[in-house]
């Protein structure tokens, strides 16, 4: 896994999100975006994470940062992960992995003793023109929305 540095480009994108409508990261310039990579809907670590993306939600809108979510699960996880957390912000769907990997957060991973391919828990802060600004390459999920927010307004 090879992360991408400060400093450079961010990878452009195009894929649905929970609703089926087409994101672009190119939707987003001239503003900052959060994107945040997690392993799997629905699991206890991501629906912390989550949880505090949300509960930190309008502290993001009000210092006008976007906030993404990405994982590998398909559309129909996504709309359910969003319903059942009231989730108020965009999950993208990469099932074809392309996003992850252009990012370099896909990579081996352990848990329990056995190795397998997955998502690393990994946030990105995009700047207004799509240069990455900040890289978090080890997430805590219940406090790292309140870690970004807090470099965010210490930036700005």
């Amino acid at each position: 896994m090879a992360l991408l540095q400060e400093g450079q480009k961010a990878p452009e994108f195009t894929v649905k999100d929970q609703d089926g409508k087409e994101v672009s990261l190119g939707d987003y310039l001239g503003k900052r975006v959060v994107l945040y990579f997690y392993p799997k809907d629905d699991t206890p670590g991501c629906t912390k994470e989550a949880c505090a993306f949300r509960d930190n939600f309008p502290n993001f809108q009000q210092i006008d940062v976007v906030v993404l979510g990405v994982s590998v699960d398909g559309q129909k996880a996504h709309r359910k992960f969003v319903d059942k957390y009231e989730l108020p912000f965009t999950i993208l769907v990469d099932e074809e992995k392309k996003i992850v990997e252009a990012y370099g957060v896909w990579g081996l991973k352990k848990f329990m003793g056995k190795e397998y391919m997955g998502t690393n828990r990994v946030t990105y802060l995009i700047d207004e023109e799509g240069t990455i600004e900040k890289v978090w390459p080890k997430v805590k999920p219940e406090t790292h929305a309140a870690e970004v927010l807090e470099w965010l307004q210490q930036k700005t």
